[in-house]
């Protein structure tokens, strides 16, 4: 379950969530009948209704990224976005950009390949220009070699460059928030526990 508390349809804003809720779930309440068409329990939605104002911004975020006005071609986009959910750690940002990617008609060889794109041939110095970058942003925070950029110069407009910064670094906020709040497919427990040793055995290396 989600760490904070998720508002039912009757108890959401009627400004700002309830017609987000209608467009996400239909006439459905999603605390009482959770699921999105994507698979996801949609509990982003309703847990980010406690505040009114967090969920507008967000949403208006949602509108920026995939305004037509956007310079950034959409697949570099998407590639950023999803990165920012593998590199994190993030189930659920990696999940759905994947596909995201996918609806845009990148080969799923170039999805599976993602995690491992340092030493993937298959994507293009474009591609891999703005990987490098991404990972920058959200691996190294921000630390990027002038060297790199400078490729990055090679293959995008400032413009371009801009506008990737800002929706990769907003994608990586939002692959932390989800696992911090243990939202959609991050509700989940970290896999890096201690392992009991057996009855008996050393507990010691």
């Amino acid at each position: 379950m989600p760490r904070l508390k998720q508002l039912p349809k009757s108890e959401a804003d009627p400004d700002v969530a309830q017609p987000l809720y209608t467009m996400m779930f239909g006439e459905r309440d999603p605390v009482a009948e959770p699921g999105t068409a994507t698979g996801t329990p949609g509990d982003w939605w309703t847990v980010f209704a406690n505040s009114p104002d967090t969920l507008k911004d967000a949403a208006r975020t949602f509108a920026y990224y995939r305004s037509p006005e956007r310079k950034i071609d959409p697949v570099i986009r998407e590639l950023g976005q999803t990165w920012a959910g593998w590199a994190t750690g993030s189930q659920f940002v990696f999940s759905q950009h994947c596909k995201s990617l996918r609806g845009l008609g990148v080969s799923q060889e170039k999805i599976t390949a993602l995690p491992v794109w340092q030493t993937a041939a298959c994507f293009d110095p474009r591609e891999r220009a703005a990987l490098a970058y991404a990972d920058r942003l959200v691996r190294h925070n921000g630390r990027v070699p002038d060297a790199l950029f400078g490729e990055l110069k090679a293959h995008f407009s400032d413009e371009e460059i801009l506008e990737f910064t800002y929706i990769t670094c907003t994608y990586f906020m939002h692959a932390v928030m989800a696992r911090a709040l243990r939202l959609e497919f991050d509700d989940r427990a970290d896999p890096v526990v201690e392992v009991p040793a057996p009855e008996g055995g050393s507990n010691t290396i």
